[in-house]
């Protein structure tokens, strides 16, 4: 089982554009990324909390691998 990284809010955004999200907006601090009807919104922090990460991980359908892959 993978380790989970320690990933800021703009890596995150990073790593889902490389898998096929596009950013649609930006306003504050959070990110609005949309991939299909799949939509998720990562806020732009410095460190991400690890539940933070999980959850957007989920809504996205993606597993650990595939992130550590994208980073």
């Amino acid at each position: 089982m993978v380790k989970l990284p320690v990933v800021s809010g703009p890596q995150l955004v990073k790593a889902l554009e490389k898998g096929g999200f596009k950013l649609v907006r930006t306003k504050g601090s959070h990110a609005k990324l949309r991939k299909g009807k799949v939509r998720t919104v990562v806020p732009l922090h410095d460190e991400l909390d690890k539940g933070t990460l999980l959850g957007i991980l989920r809504q996205c359908g993606m597993s650990k691998d595939d992130l550590m892959r994208l980073l």
